[in-house]
């Protein structure tokens, strides 16, 4: 399984961004699709997750009520919206998906078994 994330850019604060993770092989329905990021310096955090078979998500409370998660099943892509962009969501992103995850473990950057390369967001202020 290959992903390929995309979708990234400069945009100013409020503004939306909406990234995607394109996966070949089997369809994204058998995995669990998660989105991370990371700033330079620092540990890469989670984000968001989309749970496989369905349209369960989970998000991280600082997006929470901004980001919101769908697939596209005809794609095989998940999509991350971004919404109400701010200057501490800068980052590159990073889409991630496993074939089993424990739904108490969807936080961690070890329970994922493929990754996409990134994609850089900037929120301008």
């Amino acid at each position: 399984v290959q992903l390929q994330a995309c979708g990234g850019g400069l945009v100013q604060a409020g503004g939306s961004l909406r990234l995607s993770c394109a996966a070949s092989g089997r369809s994204s329905r058998t995995r669990t699709t998660a989105w991370f990021r990371q700033v330079p310096g620092k540990e890469r955090e989670f984000v968001a997750v989309i749970f496989r078979g369905g349209s369960t998500t989970n998000f991280a409370d600082s997006v929470k009520g901004r980001f919101t998660l769908s697939r596209d099943n005809a794609k095989n892509t998940i999509y991350l919206q971004m919404n109400s962009l701010k200057p501490e969501d800068t980052a590159v992103y990073y889409c991630a998906a496993s074939e089993s995850v424990i739904a108490s473990t969807t936080y961690r950057e070890s329970s994922y078994k493929y990754w996409g390369q990134g994609t850089q967001v900037t929120v301008s202020s």
